[in-house]
């Protein structure tokens, strides 16, 4: 075999080859700028992208542009400087970096971030979610704060794209951590917060101390606060239902936003407080000094009420700061917290129990002194709250049971009455004689001593206890992940059968309360149908068959009930089904041991002998209007 010889040739090539490299090398290694851009970028790729700036009139620093250095790189901070011009001083600091700083008491944990200087996570501690894991209303940046200002040079600067100094100190038990965006040791922007013990009410306030030079309070400040509420309950269609935007105005006026809108934008002025409000947990920015001027919106992001989703609502509120003197200066509070009346309401002078859906008007001023003392008194001393609720129902009960026997003696009276009703219908038949008709029986009611009405009015008087209720168990965080027999939360639904499909409007579950709430309302709806035909009057011509249609809504009210209810609270289930077992045996007592229909006829005729009492004046009008509509009515006849 040959042997290979040295080849010349080839180490020239590589030689040339390498120095080629070299030159490539040399000739294209970066700048001093360039070195400093990629330090920049490589400790801002562990930053999340922000929102897309809105367009602005002065120039907007993106944050992918700002630049940290330490003044000792001369090339880096003077980089620094051109963008950020006197905020620069702040990236230069060790602080420029995204560490967190906890403050935390026995209920509550909090992270803030020296990015932003803003609360970056949320624990309360009391609390599981649905499913038992730990219950965060701020993590992983579903929530923004910010203030968006413009300096003195023609920038427009953000604060969540800033880096702020943490200083945390102790102001007797309580933990205070100051947050400062500064320009200089002695000219900042300053976020304090200070949380005391046992408690979920923060103490926060926004102020500047020398930034007049720095920022341009000619142009306007806003302070931008964003949230995305997670879902945290079992039935995403009731927890979405009562997660709305809420606030109170400087003259105390209380507004929120529709909940089941797809979206909703609302101004408002001298604004106080502004509650990012979810079922049974809230979000809430309160300030001494009351927003000039606020935008506020909200946004539904389900978009299957049946299909898991992580978050309900999006919330974003936009305050307008006024600068006074060239500083910025607002006392304020933050709570994260549960939406329970009993904290909340502690707050009188700031009126967060209105965060609480207790319902308008009478149905407010009934839960709030009546079923929440009652609720509270017999959860005092008794654990198990499907108890509580079904002692709750029985008072309810007891206490309307008057009203459920006057309707009863009245559908009595007009029982024994009807008869003669019958007669008087017979004589005076036809259109024609519709007035006339209808005088004879109200002049034979009246001799009788009989109201046609009284059987209304108790219902009436029971249809606030009703609504009251309907507000009542949704919004008790009480409630909340309490079991009772096979429901294993009361504040949800009680699930019994998982469907492998979803039925409209009635879900992909079947809960048992609600039927057997059905079942009660169709046995006590039966029970009633004969008192109420007592009631009416004798069908006439031309009117509608109102026999028919109370036998429709015999069989339309359970269904209501067996669908609506399905994926609402068993606890409302409970009541409703407790509540007409209740008064299906009352009306039984009545009926068979306190009314007697014979005495009733004995009174009713006792009543017709004596002397007529003197008509009111109401129906003196009523009587003469009729008469002169018979009379108009014979002259057309005649």
């Amino acid at each position: 075999m040959e042997e290979k010889k040295f080849d010349s040739n080839s180490i020239i090539g590589f030689v040339l080859l390498g120095a080629i490299m070299l030159w490539y090398f040399y000739t294209n290694q970066p700048t001093p700028e360039e070195l400093a851009k990629q330090r920049t970028e490589q400790i801002q790729d562990s930053i999340s992208k922000s929102e897309q700036n809105k367009e602005v009139q002065t120039k907007v620093i993106p944050k992918e542009e700002i630049i940290v250095a330490n003044p000792s790189d001369s090339l880096a901070f003077e980089t620094a400087k051109n963008k950020l011009g006197a905020f620069a001083y702040s990236a230069s600091l060790p602080s420029a970096k995204e560490n967190e700083t906890v403050i935390e008491n026995d209920l509550v944990r909090i992270k803030v971030s020296n990015l932003g200087g803003q609360i970056t996570e949320v624990l309360l501690k009391k609390f599981k979610t649905y499913n038992q894991l730990p219950l965060y209303l701020v993590k992983d940046k579903n929530t923004s704060f910010n203030i968006s200002f413009a300096t003195q040079d023609n920038r427009n600067l953000q604060t969540k794209d800033l880096f702020f100094e943490p200083s945390l100190s102790k102001n007797g038990d309580n933990q205070v951590l100051s947050m400062k965006l500064k320009v200089s040791e002695d000219k900042f922007l300053e976020y304090r917060y200070e949380l005391k013990p046992n408690d979920y009410m923060l103490d926060f306030g926004i102020r500047s101390q020398g930034m007049n030079n720095a920022i341009n309070t000619s142009q306007a400040i806003n302070l931008d606060w964003k949230m995305k509420t997670y879902r945290h309950e079992k039935s995403t269609k009731y927890e979405n239902q009562y997660t709305d935007l809420r606030y109170l105005t400087h003259d105390s006026e209380f507004e929120y936003m529709n909940a089941m809108s797809k979206g909703d934008e609302k101004e408002a002025e001298q604004v106080n407080w502004t509650a990012y409000k979810q079922q049974f947990f809230t979000s809430i920015l309160l300030t001494d000094k009351a927003f000039d001027k606020a935008k506020l919106k909200s946004q539904n992001l389900v978009q299957d009420e049946f299909i898991d989703t992580v978050f309900t609502k999006q919330f974003e509120s936009s305050f307008l700061l006024k600068a006074e003197n060239g500083e910025i200066n607002y006392p304020m509070n933050i709570y994260y917290g549960p939406s329970d009346y009993k904290i909340l309401s502690k707050y009188k002078d700031r009126n967060l129990d209105r965060i609480i859906s207790l319902g308008w008007g009478i149905f407010r001023w009934i839960n709030k002194f009546v079923f929440i003392p009652v609720f509270n008194f017999l959860s005092s001393f008794i654990g198990n709250y499907g108890i509580v609720i079904i002692l709750m129902t029985i008072v309810v009960r007891i206490f309307m049971s008057p009203f459920v026997y006057k309707s009863y003696l009245s559908s009595a009276k007009m029982k024994v009455l009807r008869p003669e009703i019958e007669e008087i219908n017979e004589k005076y038949k036809g259109k024609e004689n519709a007035m006339k008709r209808q005088q004879e029986t109200m002049a034979l009611q009246r001799k009788a001593g009989v109201n046609p009405l009284s059987g209304c009015i108790p219902a009436l008087f029971q249809m606030p206890v009703f609504f009251a209720l309907f507000r009542f168990f949704p919004s008790n965080i009480e409630l909340r992940q309490q079991g009772f027999l096979w429901a294993d939360d009361l504040s949800a639904y009680d699930e019994v059968v998982k469907l492998p499909f979803k039925i409209p409007f009635y879900g992909d579950h079947i809960s048992l309360f609600p039927i057997l709430a059905s079942i009660a309302i169709f046995i006590y709806m039966q029970m009633t149908q004969s008192q109420q035909m007592n009631m009416q009057q004798p069908q006439q011509e031309g009117m509608p068959d109102m026999q028919k249609m109370m036998k429709m809504m015999l069989y339309i009210s359970p269904l209501m009930m067996l669908f609506f209810f399905n994926s609402y609270a068993s606890s409302l289930s409970l009541y409703y089904f407790i509540s007409n077992l209740l008064t299906i045996g009352i009306m039984l007592v009545i009926k068979n041991y306190i009314i007697d229909e014979n005495k009733i006829h004995a009174q009713i005729q006792e009543n017709k002998k004596r002397p007529e009492k003197k008509k009111s004046a109401f129906r003196q009008r009523l009587d003469e209007a009729m008469k002169q509509a018979q009379e108009q009515q014979d002259k057309k006849k005649k």
